[in-house]
């Protein structure tokens, strides 16, 4: 016999901290209990389009960038912030994509959607498989982005994974996900 398991009921919400970058919001809430929390905070943070790129000649599209939370220069796939106005999570991808890289694909397909953080954070991350990724222009980085694009070839990603090479979660999930699809 499965449990019963119950929302919580929002009492009352609050935007505390509003910038374009970052947004905080405080909820008074009330569990199924009837116990009440006034200070549950979140992160109300953007949704987010990572793609996995991969040729027609078998290299996977990755793209190695500092990321000042950490303070560390790690390999990822490509992917971004869903913009304020844009309602597609595949349009961003496509976007996302040609501005890190310069390629572009015709056959992209969402794999699923996730939440990485559900407990704090607002957001969901939309998995995108793009296959026959071809180069098709310059990088179009913004003035804050320093990226390096790598040709990796696709039967040394997981490898690249279970010795640490590609350590952020979001990637890690995408590319195994992918390689399933594809086989490997």
């Amino acid at each position: 016999m499965s449990k019963e398991i119950k929302p919580w009921t929002t009492l009352k919400s609050e935007l505390v901290f509003n910038h374009p970058w970052y947004k905080l919001r405080r909820d008074h809430v009330q569990l199924p209990t009837g116990q009440e929390l006034d200070d549950y905070f979140v992160s109300v943070r953007a949704n987010v389009a990572l793609v996995f790129p991969i040729t027609d000649d078998q290299h996977v599209i990755m793209v190695r960038q500092y990321k000042h939370g950490i303070g560390e220069i790690l390999i990822e796939v490509p992917g971004g912030v869903i913009d304020e106005g844009e309602t597609s999570p595949l349009d961003a991808a496509k976007r996302e994509l040609l501005e890190e890289t310069g390629y572009v694909s015709d056959e992209m397909e969402q794999l699923i959607d996730v939440s990485d953080n559900p407990t704090k954070d607002t957001n969901r991350i939309y998995f995108f498989l793009a296959r026959n990724a071809r180069l098709v222009a310059a990088q179009h980085l913004d003035e804050t982005e320093n990226i390096e694009v790598l040709r990796v070839p696709v039967a040394q990603v997981e490898g690249m994974i279970l010795n640490g090479e590609i350590r952020v979660s979001g990637s890690i999930a995408l590319c195994l996900l992918a390689l399933r699809k594809l086989g490997y």
